[in-house]
């Protein structure tokens, strides 16, 4: 099959769905050549980054649809009479077929609307389960998600999912056939595995003159700073009252109430804020962590804990649905919504050395056990049997 894929314009400033593309990106490039299948990569005017990774694959560049195009989509969507009528179809999807595209694989998780046949993925549907995050409720979000995703479910030739807890989410929520799910598990990405020697001053550079606990997340609600600060309050009068806590991430309109937190907690001193970070920093900043502490209340997957481990920091994780599946026991599992687990756990592990080197083996272990490679291999297998079902039309 001729198959285009789909690449979101995703920046480093976007985290983890920029590391997750980019690193199947790549992988793509260098296993292509292995597949029966032929592939094009269709990216938008804000793709960058692409140049040095596409090992020979067509790039073509998608164009933006005018103002009349845009009208019109918006009726054919609403109006699928009108749709059928005037044989209506998406600029990109126009531009593919002229390509001699047959099947569609989608990298990221935004839904678009296709008529070709295509793979779609999901990361996360927590419109669905934690409704009261405002990040995916406010200003028609809610709507905007659940409208997408009922049409490009439910239209998709297969949807990949990261855990069975992802897989069960997505046959309860949008009523899929079973067998039109696969699991594939996020991969461990690849500058972790293979990360050269970290900046030796990271913590001169950066003014952390402590010990310091490390969680690489956007400011958005449902990442639960404020949980880690709670955890922090508890342990200040114990031995751990000389314990920091860094945050790395763009600021998606929750960080303003985390300082808050912060300083109604007495925690100035000890919180810092560094915004996005280049990715040799956050290496050196895993490496040099006394532990990851990725609280989010939110799944179920999640790939900074991955990067963790590859470079050997242990990590204590929210233990939402999908965690276990994820993590297993290379990960201290701790309830999101109680402060006091956490502050349990890193009390654990500031006093337990034999319990700090047997999470960084297994941790090593786990990361190394999953791969870009290993993900894009399993997107070719579904390939080769979707073909068989196409050549009945084709």
């Amino acid at each position: 099959m001729k198959i285009g894929v789909y690449l979101d314009s995703y920046t480093p400033e976007d985290g983890g769905a920029h590391t997750f593309q980019g690193g199947l990106v790549d992988a793509l490039s260098q296993l292509h050549g292995t597949s029966q299948h032929q592939f094009t990569l269709f990216v938008s005017e804000k793709a960058r980054g692409l140049e040095n990774v596409v090992g020979g694959m067509p790039i073509v560049q998608l164009r933006r649809p005018n103002a009349y195009q845009k009208i019109v989509a918006f009726i054919a969507r609403n109006w699928p009479n009108f749709r059928k009528a005037i044989k209506w179809r998406d600029v990109a999807e126009r531009q593919m077929r002229k390509a001699g595209i047959e099947f569609v694989w989608f990298m990221s998780a935004r839904p678009k609307e296709l008529d070709l046949p295509y793979l779609a993925i999901v990361w996360d549907l927590q419109h669905r389960l934690q409704p009261w995050f405002p990040e995916v409720s406010e200003f028609g979000q809610w709507e905007i998600r659940e409208r997408g995703y009922q049409r490009f479910l439910g239209r998709a030739s297969g949807i990949v999912a990261g855990t069975q807890a992802g897989k069960d989410e997505i046959l309860r929520f949008y009523g899929v056939p079973e067998d039109r799910v696969l699991i594939l598990p996020h991969p461990t990405p690849d500058f972790a595995l293979q990360a050269e020697e970290a900046h030796s001053d990271v913590a001169a550079r950066f003014g952390l003159n402590n010990p310091f606990l490390l969680y690489p997340a956007q400011f958005w609600a449902h990442k639960n700073h404020s949980g880690i600060l709670k955890a922090l309050s508890l342990l200040k009068d114990r031995q751990a009252s000389e314990l920091d806590v860094v945050f790395v991430g763009a600021d998606f309109g929750n960080r303003a109430y985390i300082e808050k937190i912060a300083r109604e907690l007495k925690l100035e001193e000890r919180v810092h804020f560094l915004g996005f970070v280049e990715r040799d920093d956050l290496i050196a900043l895993y490496r040099h962590a006394i532990a990851l502490v990725y609280y989010s209340a939110a799944g179920p997957e999640n790939l900074p804990p991955l990067e963790a481990m590859a470079l050997g920091c242990p990590v204590i994780v929210g233990n939402v649905a999908g965690a276990e599946e994820q993590f297993g026991e290379a990960a201290i599992l701790v309830d999101p919504y109680q402060p006091s687990e956490l502050a349990a756990a890193i009390d654990r592990l500031l006093n337990d050395d034999a319990l700090r080197t047997k999470l960084v083996k297994r941790g090593k272990k786990r990361a190394a056990n999953w791969t870009s490679k290993d993900f894009v291999r399993g997107v070719f297998d579904f390939f080769d049997e979707f073909n068989f079902i196409r050549d009945l039309w084709a």
